[in-house]
């Protein structure tokens, strides 16, 4: 019997996976963990603890867990820009902003059509500079993630932060609770996750797939590329192959760039988000519901963050 942690559901996950590395448990203290990044310079991986209220980074070299900021905005996911900044989406803030090398905190985007975001929760950065992030409302529709709030805005969009003018502008409107969020390798495709079962029993948990525009700038409608099988689809990454690695409600799952589930590894508790660190960007990075997770992989992340 293998004692494998990862379940083989097609040959091709073979490949991305070693069958003597373990899941490994890096701390736990958490009450909901999400949004890791990672800073190949520092060797650290910075995370949430959103209902806390604070930022914690654990330090690769010797494996401890300290906090980093609190009382910041309740963080949810987070990215890193080519020029190695933390971009944060804030859920009691209700921004999506920039830390400076300096340490000074940049306001990228607040408003839509002169309304305030519900509650930014995903992004992603573009090679031309943009800024790509979800905006549901879990952040306004209870105190325990942030503060209750109407929506201003009357829906939860995708949208774009113009890497040089600071535009924002919608490039999705139909989704019920956009989420995960991240571009294939070749930036040809952006992948978002829909959470909407959260509010809507009819909204299917699934991971859609638009096609970008030759403007760049602009996505074509979307396409279901998975449909999750357990619980939800929260974060996910995409490594150098254009695999998709995924949060479920049971552990991680894989996907083949054709949309085929092709292997699993099962963790203790729901995931949220994963990242790829080190320096080969060959380690996942799990967030577990209360805990940080990891395993080395024979797979690499497109980028940090």
């Amino acid at each position: 019997m293998s004692d494998s942690p990862h379940i083989v559901l097609d040959p091709r996950f073979k490949a991305l996976i070693f069958g003597h590395t373990k899941l490994e448990k890096l701390w736990t203290g958490a009450r909901w963990a999400e949004g890791p990044a990672y800073f190949p310079a520092a060797r650290h991986l910075i995370f949430s603890d959103i209902p806390n209220d604070r930022l914690l980074r654990f330090n690769e070299d010797d494996g401890s867990t300290t906090v980093f900021r609190t009382q910041d905005g309740h963080h949810n996911g987070h990215t890193v820009d080519a020029q190695g900044r933390l971009i944060a989406c804030e859920h009691s803030g209700r921004i999506v902003s920039r830390t400076e090398h300096d340490g000074r905190k940049t306001v990228l985007a607040s408003h839509w059509q002169g309304k305030k975001f519900n509650s930014p929760n995903d992004a992603t950065v573009k090679s031309d500079g943009s800024i790509w992030f979800t905006d549901p409302t879990y952040g306004i529709d209870t105190e325990y993630e942030g503060y209750i709030h109407e929506s201003e805005i009357g829906r939860s969009n995708v949208y774009r932060i113009d890497g040089q003018t600071g535009e924002v502008t919608a490039v999705i409107t139909d989704m019920t609770k956009p989420n995960g969020i991240a571009f294939s390798p070749d930036e040809s495709i952006l992948y978002v996750a829909d959470t909407g079962l959260t509010h809507d029993p009819n909204c299917d948990p699934v991971i859609r797939a638009y096609k970008v525009r030759a403007d760049g700038a602009s996505v074509a409608e979307g396409r279901v590329f998975a449909t999750c099988d357990d619980g939800l689809y929260d974060g996910f990454r995409v490594d150098t192959k254009g695999h998709i690695w995924t949060s479920t409600g049971a552990g991680v799952s894989t996907y083949h760039p054709d949309g085929t589930l092709i292997g699993k590894t099962p963790v203790p508790e729901i995931v949220a988000n994963v990242t790829f660190g080190t320096p080969k960007r060959n380690r996942l990075y799990i967030m577990g519901q209360t805990s940080l997770y990891s395993i080395f992989v024979n797979a690499h992340g497109t980028k940090y963050g």
